[in-house]
């Protein structure tokens, strides 16, 4: 039986580490490097390593959309991603689920 063909979905740069996560978790898809020509600021084709999700056709399609979603939702709240809820210094729960600190 024949491998199926893996596809890639271009990282573009400057996307948050959190959206990368999420997609990571989501999806089944494994992060690569590839070098590619860049063509943007002073960059006239310079050749540079970048990020990439790869994964099967379908799947890579549904992480595309995911990610223009995602990235439009970023741009709308400003640049703000939602952070999980911390606890406060000193008061982290150890792994028997007591309270560290005073």
């Amino acid at each position: 039986m024949a491998e199926e063909e893996l596809f890639d979905v271009i990282i573009p740069p400057g996307v948050p580490k959190t959206i990368i996560i999420d997609i990571l978790k989501k999806f089944d898809v494994q992060v690569v490097e590839r070098k590619m020509p860049l063509y943007f600021a002073n960059m006239d084709g310079t050749e540079r390593e970048i990020l990439a999700f790869r994964g099967k056709r379908g799947v890579v399609e549904e992480v595309e959309k995911y990610l223009k979603s995602e990235l439009a939702k970023f741009i709308d709240s400003g640049g703000f991603m939602p952070r999980p809820e911390k606890p406060p210094a000193g008061k982290a729960p150890l792994e028997d689920g007591r309270k560290t600190g005073p």
